[in-house]
């Protein structure tokens, strides 16, 4: 099976820190491939290099969703790569505060429309039509994650595991074809993080595929087909969470006491 996202040799340097040392990661189609390591291992700045927010120092990135050739995505601004199909979630909420719930999700469907200023000023059936479109989907999407009731809400009224939820309903708006969760579940609390959990696997059962940073080792176990493991901006250990929960450097570093309680 081709990869749906190959990483090769990515490297990222801020002056004389080198961030990223020739990172090489590879995710199948619908697959949830788990990420992690200790603060400052290099994870975000990875999400960051993926997502256009970074420009990487070198190496090679690229996105092939089934059926379509390779889009590389060094350089590319994050507006163009969401539209290639890669769409995340950020480890502090960024959310539209004083907006409602609903125009949120809207947002994240903004590089799906084809309505440009003529079509705001003019308003032909076409760009009506696709603005009902847009809010059915939306709205749909609300549904599946447990908002809809709360569509006319602004989000700053949300509590904390309905904006993480919101955010994720952002991201799916854009029809992506990989979703990046940057730690989805941090500050959950055990019925958030199951709703969570059935929420990422409905996703995956969807057809797409989920690379997530989480601190929840309980949790990645659970839900990864795959685990990639960073230390100081080096990929130090890949598998199966079988694999991995054997690697003796994984149990010593980064998984403590999970292995006993698991």
């Amino acid at each position: 099976m081709h990869p749906l996202l190959t990483v090769s040799g990515l490297t990222m340097d801020f002056g004389g820190i080198r961030a990223l040392d020739q990172v090489d990661l590879r995710i199948l189609p619908e697959k949830i491939v788990a990420l992690i390591g200790p603060n400052g291992a290099g994870k975000t700045t990875l999400f960051n290099c993926l997502t256009g927010m970074y420009r990487p120092t070198g190496g090679h990135m690229a996105l092939t969703p089934p059926g379509l050739p390779e889009r590389r995505l060094h350089g590319l601004p994050p507006y163009r790569i969401t539209a290639a199909g890669l769409a995340r979630t950020f480890q502090n909420i960024r959310l539209f505060p004083n907006m409602t719930v609903l125009e949120n999700v809207m947002v994240g469907r903004h590089c799906r429309t084809t309505a440009k200023v003529f079509g705001a000023i003019f308003r032909p059936a076409a760009t009506v039509r696709e603005e009902q479109e847009t809010v059915d989907r939306c709205l749909a999407l609300l549904e599946r994650i447990g908002l809809v009731d709360q569509a006319n809400e602004y989000a700053q009224n949300l509590p904390y595991g309905a904006q993480r939820r919101l955010e994720i309903a952002r991201a799916l708006a854009t029809s992506p074809k990989l979703l990046l969760l940057d730690e989805p579940a941090a500050g959950m609390n055990p019925q958030e993080t199951v709703e969570l959990e059935n929420l990422i696997l409905s996703i995956r059962e969807d057809g797409l595929s989920i690379l997530l940073i989480e601190h929840d080792m309980k949790l990645v176990m659970r839900l990864s087909d795959h685990i990639f493991v960073m230390d100081y901006g080096r990929m130090i250990a890949e598998g199966t969470p079988d694999e991995v929960r054997r690697h003796p450097a994984v149990i010593r570093a980064y998984l403590g006491e999970v292995e006993a309680d698991a």
